[in-house]
């Protein structure tokens, strides 16, 4: 049998990938793209148990604004997401440059830093659980050691407990953040820090005026998954708190499936799901529309 011409062969190159990518992305389609369409589709009905298909426009939203726990929901994931976002950065710029200081006990503290995000959600918030439990956790401990007016009761306030979200969150996604600005710390070029130091400029300007202005592409991208998984926090509260008490620590993602699955009203329910969708739109799309300007230039 003669072997394929050159060009045969160059054509045949040129589609492998495309046809071994085409199932992947044929499921990608279908699964991600297509049950985003489907969901819009049905926040246009009035759909309870089961998708019906008759049209009624805006009314599933007009519904969700009139739910006093949507409104809750967005309150607490506004506290959840600044402090979330916040702290971390701030933690994970901290840790990053203590480890960038070249100790010796870096290859040691890194994992311990990184060991958090490698858990799950539901192991994290079920540890946290735990450990904030008034009856067995930190706050018993401490009275057991004899501090018996210590008081730590937090995850059973209906005002404090969506903070002791935050704390459990923080500790699972601070070493992450810690990793991507230590990457960033470590791709600046040595050379300009010297100069720095050679014209007198101290640790503060060098961090303040050099090294924090070259981070920005790592903030912008922390910030940006940080606020993705602030917004589509599900697991960690199912797990810590499962949104008590009452709707303490409701939140947009665990009000979408209460009102699909448990409350018989999924049209509401999709119709906080493409508010959600519309909220990391909102912050992936200038953030995508920055990087390509940049890369054009």
């Amino acid at each position: 049998m003669p072997s394929p011409s050159p060009s045969a062969r160059s054509r045949l190159q040129d589609w492998l990938p495309r046809l071994v990518l085409a199932p992947s992305f044929a499921l990608v389609l279908v699964f991600v793209y297509g049950f985003i369409v489907w969901t819009g589709v049905i926040s246009m009905t009035n759909s309870r148990i089961l998708p019906v298909y008759n049209w009624v426009g805006l009314d599933a939203y007009a519904r969700l604004f009139a739910q006093p726990n949507w409104w809750m929901a967005l309150k607490n994931l506004a506290i959840f997401g600044s402090l979330y976002i916040t702290i971390c950065i701030a933690l994970g710029l901290f840790l990053a440059i203590l480890l960038d200081q070249k100790i010796r006990i870096e290859g040691f503290l890194r994992p311990i830093y990184l060991y958090p995000m490698a858990l799950s959600f539901v192991v994290t918030g079920t540890a946290w659980k735990w450990f904030l439990n008034p009856g067995m956790g930190f706050q018993n401990t401490m009275r057991q050691w004899g501090w018996e007016g210590f008081t730590f009761d937090w995850l059973v306030r209906p005002d404090m407990a969506i903070y002791t979200v935050a704390i459990a969150g923080i500790w699972q996604a601070s070493g992450f953040v810690m990793a991507m600005f230590l990457a960033g710390l470590r791709g600046i070029d040595s050379e300009m820090l010297n100069a720095a130091t050679v014209d007198g400029a101290s640790s503060w300007t060098i961090y303040r005026r050099i090294v924090i202005p070259l981070l920005r592409p790592a903030f912008l991208s922390a910030v940006i998954v940080l606020a993705h998984m602030a917004i589509k926090s599900y697991d960690l509260v199912i797990a810590l708190t499962g949104g008590g008490p009452g709707n303490a620590t409701e939140l947009p993602s665990t009000f979408m499936y209460s009102y699909t699955f448990t409350r018989s009203q999924m049209a509401v329910g999709s119709a906080s799901a493409m508010i959600m969708l519309m909220g990391i739109a909102a912050i992936m799309v200038p953030y995508l529309y920055s990087e390509l300007r940049e890369g054009r230039k």
